[in-house]
């Protein structure tokens, strides 16, 4: 370890003769040894240091007391004061002004050159340097070694062992990690994941930095992001198997082979969650989940996030899984569907919560399918060149001439055809929306008023919705 006072007074070689009591300051670690025949070396100290001098312009008791003073005002750690040069012995004003600011000096005898008490503290800290070194990496090797062998738990055990204090990892405000009490204090270190994931390093107090905690960032940072690479892999795989089952090509025996893959027993009641986040549907892929789900199956369809969920919770989970979205800064959507057994049921339960999406809330609860919502999940009836057919030419009237067809048309089917409930609802007279009807048969080429084109005119608008 670094020389302390105490350890360079009593090296053999030097030959140092302390001129004052020092024991107040013996195991003081000395960073460095300043040369100086300044009057005022201050400008020249940086604290800790011991200061080596002949006295050479120290000619008067007044400029050797000063001396003193300056050193002990900028934290020196001793005065080395050679002899034999400029005075034959240690002045005994430098003695007693040293004793009255607590000061400790010793003499350094002619024939001990400076740079011999130079070499002896750079010695030190270079040995000190290298330990602490050699202690880092055994450090680094242990960490990685926790993870590679077993998990991300391990790893922030064997950290808060090195620290000698509580560690643990949250993920947009969640605890996923370690040993953490909110009434503690904690310090706190942001994570790189390379996502725009909040991850968190909490370190209970009192924490003093470590440069293994630098070390166990980066191994954090590393780790999350392979589990995401991971995550977003496993959840385009689960999607295509849902997607077939969806789609009706993935039945019997095969379907539940399949899903038993995926770690879901077909026998038991499930539930499927949906998450539609249009403007961020790629931070759903690699998203981690609530702790509440994170053991569920999780994929994703069409850009959006389906988690099939096992266990009865279902409504507190959607909760949980709300504010988590919140607090990761993603604005969705949340639909879910019941709970039934067996292949189908998951497949039905997943059409629901499609079907609920269309409430158009924060979370929507599932309601009865209907034959549009049905149509809606058919792969291969052209739904979205039906919506494209008839509702394009309303869209492009709309961004042209800042009118609010769609809006109209969608509350005159939603009002069962009513005019004047239309009206009311949108604040315009009767005439304006006959007239705006009548635009919308025109352009749509799908008169509202027709049974037949008011269905077709339901279906596309949906189609769009969903879309």
């Amino acid at each position: 370890m670094a020389i302390s006072l105490r350890g360079l007074l009593e090296h053999d070689e030097l030959d140092l003769r302390p001129m004052t009591e020092h024991a107040h300051r013996d195991d003081m670690v000395i960073t460095w040894s300043a040369i100086t025949e300044l009057l005022d070396p201050s400008k020249f100290l940086t604290g800790r240091e011991i200061v080596l001098t002949t006295g050479v312009r120290q000619k008067t008791k007044a400029a050797q007391r000063e001396f003193v003073r300056v050193l002990a005002a900028n934290d020196a750690v001793a005065l080395g004061f050679g002899t034999g040069l400029e005075h034959a012995s240690v002045p005994e004003a430098t003695i007693t002004a040293a004793r009255e600011v607590g000061l400790p000096v010793f003499e350094v005898p002619y024939q001990i050159p400076f740079a011999a008490i130079t070499r002896l503290i750079a010695e030190a800290m270079n040995a000190d340097h290298l330990k602490r070194v050699e202690n880092l990496l055994k450090s680094h090797q242990k960490l990685a070694r926790s993870l590679l062998s077993s998990d991300l738990d391990s790893m922030l055990d064997e950290l808060s062992r090195m620290l000698g204090t509580s560690v643990a990892l949250s993920l947009h405000g969640e605890v996923i990690s370690g040993d953490y009490e909110p009434e503690g204090t904690w310090h706190e270190l942001p994570v790189a994941t390379g996502l725009r994931d909040k991850c968190i390093l909490h370190l209970a107090e009192p924490y003093v930095h470590d440069p293994v905690v630098d070390y166990a960032q980066s191994l954090i940072g590393l780790e999350m992001a392979n589990k995401s690479r991971l995550r977003a892999s496993q959840r385009q795989a689960n999607g295509q198997v849902l997607a077939d089952l969806a789609a009706g090509t993935l039945v019997g025996a095969d379907a539940a082979g399949r899903l038993g893959a995926l770690g879901l027993n077909p026998q038991r009641e499930h539930s499927v969650i949906l998450v539609q986040a249009s403007s961020q549907a790629e931070r759903l892929q690699t998203l981690p989940l609530p702790a509440d789900l994170s053991s569920q199956v999780s994929a994703i369809m069409e850009g959006r996030l389906a988690v099939i969920v096992a266990h009865s919770k279902v409504q507190l989970s959607i909760k949980h899984l709300d504010e988590y979205l919140e607090a990761a800064g993603i604005s969705a959507r949340v639909g879910y569907g019941g709970r039934y057994s067996n292949t189908t049921g998951i497949r039905w339960s997943y059409f629901e919560a499609l079907e609920s999406l269309r409430h158009g809330e924060r979370i929507n609860v599932p309601t009865k399918l209907s034959l549009t919502s049905l149509l809606l999940a058919a792969r291969d009836v052209p739904l979205q060149d039906l919506a494209a057919e008839a509702l394009g030419p309303l869209q492009d009237f709309d961004s042209t001439h800042d009118s609010d067809l769609l809006l109209t048309l969608r509350e005159y089917l939603n009002r069962d055809g009513s005019v004047g409930a239309v009206a009311e609802a949108l604040g315009l007279h009767r005439n304006t929306v006959r007239y705006r009807m009548q635009q919308i048969s025109e352009l749509s080429g799908y008169d509202p008023n027709v049974t037949s084109d008011r269905v077709q005119l339901w279906i596309a608008l949906s189609a769009l919705e969903l879309g």
